[in-house]
């Protein structure tokens, strides 16, 4: 019996906005993910709402169109360099502080992304993560990359989470502690 392929089917993308252009290279645009048929229609989501690595000069437009549709503007946030790389990682009211990133680096800082998170209990989770992804090219936030956020300290999650960590075993013990 020939052995059948079980490919998830991708979402597919609908676009319902045109929010901004630069003229030469760049569209900014938002839409919605469509499920693939026979999916559930009620899945559900981590993400109410996600942006990877749109240009700053679309900032504005980007807000506007959140303000204008009255959805959540709290979330975690990511600026980028030129490259790419991460630089900043932080989470709050997004365009704010986008904005105040920008401010504060605006030659360095050419991208932003951002997640808007279903369930706002899980955002300090979010960017716990994203810092330690992160690590040594977050220079722009010194206060993220504090001494009590390590590899694998578990109290940076929310209460109620299970977990596995690594102990350092005493000394003279015969056991782990």
């Amino acid at each position: 019996m020939a052995k059948r392929s079980h490919t998830k089917q991708r979402a597919r993308k609908q676009t319902e906005w045109h929010l901004w252009t630069d003229g030469e290279v760049w569209n900014v645009v938002a839409g919605k993910l469509v499920p693939p048929p026979g999916r559930p229609r009620k899945v559900a989501s981590l993400f109410r709402h996600v942006a990877e690595k749109i240009p700053y000069d679309a900032l504005d437009e980007v807000r506007k169109h959140f303000r204008s549709e009255d959805w959540a503007r709290d979330g975690v946030y990511i600026a980028h360099d030129s490259m790419g790389f991460a630089r900043y990682v932080g989470r709050g009211h997004v365009f704010n502080r986008l904005k105040a990133r920008q401010r504060a680096a605006p030659l360095e800082l050419h991208y932003f992304s951002f997640y808007i998170v279903s369930n706002k209990n899980h955002e300090r989770e979010i960017e716990t993560l994203m810092i330690r992804l992160a690590g040594p090219h977050l220079h722009f936030n010194e206060r993220k990359k504090r001494v009590d956020i390590k590899a694998g300290s578990i109290q940076d999650y929310e209460a109620g989470t299970r977990f596995v960590e690594r102990r350092r075993r005493r000394r003279g013990s015969t056991q782990g502690a």
